[in-house]
């Protein structure tokens, strides 16, 4: 059964679908610095944890790479309990909840694996939640509203990334960890208390009834195309240098010996702006430019913005420094990313949107967990400026592969994209 469009006057439901797009946005952002970025960081340096054990953390968060083996149970099952998608976002969500208060009990000093297993737990429950979010919303908003949906869900996940991360850090400065991943593990509750107020979506027509038509079939189709592994491998490659960077970017900071305070603000609370607008730019760019100019226009400033890092290497303790070169990191990450997500679309066939677009966003995961991993290796063996200079160069293979792409590249079904900021 498929849902008719709802009327242009039924603004009370179109309210609904945009603020639960908003509030499960913000319930999927709000895990991933929880285990994988910033706040685990900066908690593992005080608590005297080698450099190269913390670039090791990335690997925690290789559900995120590895999503899709699992997604296609989501649509092949249903919980005997508020339906089909609203069942498995409650449990997960739920289990979230208890796994990230037992991941602040821990103790990185003394059990460093028991850290390592919960923040695992962690990341598996926060995967599993973003692919039943994403399946969710697709089936939620009607054609015409997934443009502003998908743009509120993108802004509501940034949101949780920033209270996760700049948030968190200020919080550390002011009370133990413990608490801090308290209070994280209760915002979970936005997320929760959407999931019960909101309806179960109607399913559409021809739901998996078999493990060949939820998994076999939209691989064959993809990997029938030309250039098939060419487009993995740019996927892989377009952002590796800016995520390898990022991977490192809290130890260089508590090195040049920046607070905590002024990380949360400006790194966290000023980017957040910063990536909204870059993300914008980048679509009006994209209208004009098209996809691919703007990948390799965007790709190049990436790589220039992460060569800032060598500045605050060299020079050390500045915070108009910092902001400055926060600013331009983030305004080209956003409009990177744009034109990356653009480009991931683009190629999905929407016969087997869920599970390919679900194989293409885990594969955009890999490098942000395994290239990043020997990042701190690399940080003690080059030093901070010989590190960001080797993270600039390796992002110039992304770019390069779009010389063999372009002249293959097309839109699945010849259809045109729609980029939402």
């Amino acid at each position: 059964m498929t849902r008719s469009e709802p009327a242009v006057t039924d603004k009370k439901g179109f309210a609904r679908r945009m603020a639960v797009s908003l509030f499960m946005g913000f319930s999927s952002g709000l895990p991933l610095f929880l285990t994988t970025g910033s706040l685990i960081q900066s908690w593992m340096k005080e608590e005297g944890v080698d450099l190269s054990v913390i670039g090791l953390t990335s690997l925690i968060g290789i559900p995120y790479s590895i999503k899709f083996v699992w997604a296609p149970l989501f649509d092949r099952f249903t919980l005997p309990f508020l339906g089909r998608r609203r069942g498995f976002l409650l449990l997960t969500q739920v289990a979230l909840f208890f796994s990230i208060i037992l991941l602040g009990r821990t103790d990185p000093s003394g059990h460093l694996w028991m850290v390592a297993a919960t923040a695992f737990l962690v990341a598996f429950f926060s995967a599993s939640q973003d692919i039943v979010v994403d399946a969710y919303r697709r089936e939620d908003l009607p054609d015409t509203e997934l443009g502003l949906g998908s743009s509120l869900y993108i802004n509501g996940y940034r949101v949780g990334v920033l209270l996760a991360s700049g948030g968190g850090l200020i919080l550390a400065d002011l009370m133990p960890y413990r608490t801090v991943y308290l209070i994280m593990a209760s915002c979970m509750a936005v997320g929760i208390t959407a999931t019960i107020l909101t309806p179960e979506p109607l399913s559409p027509e021809k739901t998996p009834t078999t493990l060949k038509a939820a998994v076999v079939e939209p691989l064959v189709e993809y990997f029938k195309r030309d250039g098939a592994i060419l487009i993995l491998a740019f996927i892989l490659f377009y952002k590796i240098g800016d995520t390898m960077a990022s991977a490192m970017t809290m130890p260089l900071y508590l090195d040049m010996g920046f607070t905590k305070t002024e990380v949360g603000t400006v790194v966290k609370l000023f980017g957040f702006w910063a990536t909204i607008l870059g993300s914008l730019v980048g679509g009006i760019f994209m209208i004009r430019l098209g996809i691919l100019k703007s990948l390799y226009i965007f790709g190049g400033l990436q790589a220039l913005s992460t060569a800032g890092f060598v500045l605050i290497a060299q020079t050390g303790h500045s915070v108009p420094l910092l902001t400055g070169v926060i600013t331009f990191e983030n305004l080209s990450a956003g409009m990177g990313t744009a034109a990356y997500a653009a480009f991931m679309a683009s190629i999905t066939n929407k016969k087997f949107t869920a599970t390919q677009y679900a194989l293409l966003s885990s594969l955009m995961g890999v490098p942000r967990v395994f290239a990043a991993a020997p990042t701190g290796y690399l940080a003690a063996h080059f030093g901070w400026t010989g590190f960001f200079i080797f993270c600039t160069a390796i992002a110039l293979p992304g770019i390069l592969l779009l010389l063999k792409i372009g002249p293959i590249y097309h839109p699945s079904n010849g259809e045109a994209v729609r980029v939402s900021p």
